[in-house]
């Protein structure tokens, strides 16, 4: 469901998924992926609002992806045998995602 949600950073209204809501004493906090800037933010439920039929139909400007079957790998350095090998990892490298960033622009 797509809703739109007023971003104080971006200081517009913006259309935006609702990705999960926070209570809190003041209010609910909502944090939400704007989905025509790929950021996410969090908004008070008071700056959200139902979204018009037409502008639904103005297709997104970003989407979220993943990488298909493509997992991070590390290098593994074993300083006993003196060896390094290229191994399954965890989590991305900092360099790796920067490479694919740059491979991107």
């Amino acid at each position: 469901q797509v809703y739109v949600v007023f971003s104080e950073e971006l200081q517009c209204w913006c259309r935006a998924r609702v990705e999960s809501v926070r209570h809190q004493a003041d209010g609910c906090q909502l944090r939400c992926f704007l989905v025509d800037y790929a950021k996410y933010c969090s908004v008070a439920s008071e700056n959200i609002r139902v979204l018009v039929e037409a502008f639904a139909k103005i297709p997104y400007r970003a989407k979220k992806c993943r990488l298909y079957c493509t997992k991070p790998l590390t290098l593994h350095i074993d300083y006993c045998e003196n060896t390094a090998k290229i191994g399954p990892a965890k989590r991305w490298d900092p360099s790796a995602i920067q490479h694919f960033r740059k491979f991107l622009e």
